[in-house]
């Protein structure tokens, strides 16, 4: 919702200054198609960051999390519904980690090409720790409708 793009860049730098946390690289942005069962909203515009951190997963999730409420997004929104920012992690490193409110890799990663875009944009070999390769994932979304917009 909103400036898009401006609040993808200001969540990008939002991220960068917090402690322990630095981006290394951003993906460019792309326009994607709504999914799930609110199809009836604007296109989403996703990114994806490479950040080098100290913070545990748990840690990093909240750094994650203070972002999204600093730029707007309200506590308990409508579940895939329009929001002004969503700030997920995918993957931390090559490890695997479970909790309550986390599962990485991101239990969804292989079905969402509008992650997988930007996500191999920046790591174009990129697989799981399971040894799936997310650009045979990708390949099998070529029906979403992603499509590259602007650098982030």
């Amino acid at each position: 919702m909103g400036e898009r793009l401006a609040t993808l860049r200001a969540a990008r730098d939002a991220l960068d200054q917090r402690p322990g946390v630095r981006v290394l690289r951003a993906s460019a942005a792309y326009e994607t198609a709504p999914q799930g069962p609110i199809l009836d909203q604007p296109d989403f515009l996703n990114a994806c960051l490479e950040v080098e951190t100290s913070l545990d997963p748990e840690e990093l999730l909240e750094a994650a999390k203070d972002v999204e409420a600093e730029l707007g997004r309200e506590a308990r929104p409508t579940p895939q519904g329009p929001r002004p920012i969503d700030v997920d992690l995918l993957t931390y490193g090559a490890a695997e980690y479970r909790s309550d409110r986390i599962e990485l890799p991101h239990p969804d990663i292989t079905s969402r090409r509008f992650v997988l875009e930007p996500l191999l944009e920046l790591e174009p070999e990129l697989t799981l720790p399971d040894g799936t390769r997310l650009t045979d994932a990708r390949d099998a979304l070529l029906d979403q409708r992603v499509a590259r917009a602007e650098p982030l």
